[in-house]
């Protein structure tokens, strides 16, 4: 199990054993090279740590335990953790302001605490074997090829994914093994079961207690504060930058330190879907250190080698390059900082601004004329792919006829669901017993306490798309090459501090991340952060239909897909067909198909030697 992490921690291993307890443990020295080996032991009690991740107040949290007497031995985070846990338990974990995933042995109490930070940065996953015994790892090829689960898909898990480009937890892609939830923890005592509870959960109570310049001159301090911190480090740090706000924002608040910071970008052949003009510009405004290169997508090594660092099936385009700065990253610095989160934490997405703008129009009508005017709209629209956006309204129709948690899920979802639904095999249908993946978002917004339509978007992603979708792309291809990455906008201070703004801090008259904008103007040339929103995404559509090193031809390699029982192989190869005659964009959903078929060829492989 450990080899298949060796990926996650090339610097060092080690290994506790105690009658029905045993801890394996891969270490990326990052603080301390010597002095934060692990399994680590605790001082304070007979207690064992193994842990992943960053605690960036430890110094703090340190100085707090030297005076209630334990004196520090080593300057690593691990001998922090594990000395406050010793003393406090999981009331511990509250003070801890960082990104971690954890084992927490208590040989004393016979009891076992693991933890995964609040916004789910680091992964976790679990597992019960058929005697009865817990097993888990940061990676699920980790538990996969320990030999004590059975790798038997779950039909559930296979829906969502082809509904949502990915497994959102707690569910994963086999049956019988789970994701511990962010902001979740999962204890156990010797003979008992497992209880999960969820130690934190994102709050929103907008004040207008701080004016927009106000909170704006706060919200500098705060990340420079959060950036600074996270810079902390023995080995070489740089940083993402693709010329968007939030990793501009990230390098300009690194420039504030003083310091000359490393910066790595990735672009395109195609001018239309290439960032880099913009990344130089600031990399040339804060003299860093840039790095860049041209994404060549390469369909018979890159594909399989992104699969197995995901361990999963995953379908967001943009891991493939997002794979290939983390490469290049990785040949100069050991740490980076990223701008994730900022879309989350601020509003950015467009996304948002239809949802608030649709939940207007729902409260206008009542639900049962809602699905009859839009609902019966949107079933005869056609679907206009080639078309300018204003006239490619049926999914809006479709998300105004449904109630708003249906409406966000098709927001959100990855592929048309109409047509994922015309691929899938009959018998896969007839398996899933009526079950319907709008239900993951059903389920969060349920939890969310709040009604604002901005408030009630930004809670369900935390809950879902941030923690399930983009912290997994980061922290997978970037570990896939042993490169720590780090995202201050997803500070826990700082996003709890963002939840107190009003709704009109973040987005307003049409434009997203209102706030953030404005604290970091003055740091930019004017007009540099109002750009128009660019994702960091190849040219699918295009790579899908080229006569050289075309993905789809691995469908013509592979029979996996097409015996799977999931897929309706006559109905896949007539959307390939369609798509590459320009007959409709169906790029999204032959990618789906395309990265299962990478799962199913990778299964239970750990990623590539680094």
């Amino acid at each position: 199990m450990t080899d298949a992490l060796r990926h996650r921690g090339p610097d060092g291993e080690g290994f506790y054993e105690a009658p029905g307890i045993h801890f394996g443990h891969r270490r990326l020295a990052i603080i301390d090279r010597e002095g934060g080996a692990q399994p680590f032991h605790a001082r304070t009690r007979k207690c064992i740590l193994s842990y992943n991740g960053e605690i960036y107040n430890h110094a703090g949290l340190a100085a707090r335990l030297n005076m209630r007497g334990h004196t520090m031995h080593t300057r690593s985070d691990t001998e922090v953790v594990a000395e406050g846990l010793a003393y406090d338990g999981a009331k511990f974990i509250h003070e801890m302001r960082g990104m971690f995933a954890f084992a927490f042995w208590d040989d004393e109490q016979g009891a076992l605490l693991l933890a995964r930070d609040r916004l789910g940065e680091k992964p976790l996953y679990y597992a019960v074997t058929h005697d009865g015994f817990l097993i888990f790892a940061s990676e699920i090829c980790a538990l996969a090829v320990s030999g004590l689960i059975a790798l038997e898909l779950n039909p559930e898990a296979v829906m969502d994914y082809f509904y949502y480009g990915y497994v959102p937890d707690p569910k994963t892609i086999y049956r019988g093994v789970s994701k511990l939830e962010a902001g979740h923890q999962l204890s156990v005592k010797r003979g008992g079961d497992l209880k999960i509870e969820q130690y934190w959960k994102p709050a929103f109570a907008p004040s207008p207690a701080r004016s927009f310049e106000q909170a704006s001159d706060e919200l500098c301090e705060k990340l420079d504060e959060a950036v600074r911190l996270q810079m902390v480090t023995d080995v070489p740090l740089g940083a993402f930058l693709s010329g968007g706000v939030d990793s501009s924002g990230i390098v300009a608040a690194m420039a504030q330190t003083g310091v000359q910071p490393v910066t790595c970008t990735a672009g395109f052949n195609d001018a239309a879907f290439d960032e880099r003009v913009y990344a130089r510009v600031v990399a040339d405004r804060f003299s860093t250190n840039h790095h860049e290169l041209t994404a060549q997508l390469n369909a018979v090594t890159l594909i399989d080698d992104v699969a197995r660092a995901f361990g999963e099936p995953f379908a967001d385009i943009s891991a493939l390059p997002t794979y290939l700065v983390a490469k290049l990253a990785r040949e100069h610095v050991t740490v980076a900082l990223s701008g994730d989160g900022g879309d989350e934490v601020f509003g950015g997405y467009r996304r948002y601004r239809f949802f608030t703008a649709e939940e207007r129009l729902r409260s206008l009508l009542p639900s049962s004329l809602r699905h009859l005017v839009f609902g019966s709209a949107g079933a005869v629209y056609p679907k206009l792919d080639w078309a300018p956006q204003p006239f490619r309204l049926k999914t809006t129709l479709q998300a105004l006829g449904d109630s708003r948690a249906k409406g966000y899920a098709r927001a959100v979802a990855i592929n048309f669901p109409d047509r994922v639904r015309t691929i899938l095999s009959g018998d896969f249908k007839y398996s899933l017993a009526g079950y319907c993946p709008q239900t993951v978002i059903e389920s969060a917004m349920d939890g969310a306490g709040c009604e604002d339509p901005l408030l009630l978007a930004q809670y369900t992603d935390y809950s879902t798309w941030l923690s399930g979708r983009m912290l997994v792309k980061a922290d997978r291809t970037s570990m896939a090459h042993s490169l720590e990455v780090r995202a201050p906008l997803l500070d826990s201070k700082l996003v709890d501090w963002a939840g107190l703004l009003p709704p009109s801090y973040k987005n307003f008259q049409g434009s997203g991340k209102r706030i953030l904008k404005a604290a970091l103007a003055p740091r930019f040339e004017e007009g540099f952060l109002d750009r128009k929103k660019q994702g960091f995404t190849p040219p699918l559509a295009e790579w899908l239909r080229s006569n050289t090193n075309n993905p789809i031809s691995r469908l013509e390699d592979s029979s996996l897909w097409s015996q799977s029982g999931i897929l309706d192989e006559k109905a896949v190869r007539s959307l390939a067909v369609s798509h590459s005659v320009k007959r409709v964009d169906a790029s999204q959903e032959l990618w789906t198909v395309i990265m299962f078929d990478a799962f199913l060829r990778n299964q239970a492989k750990p990623p590539s030697p680094v």
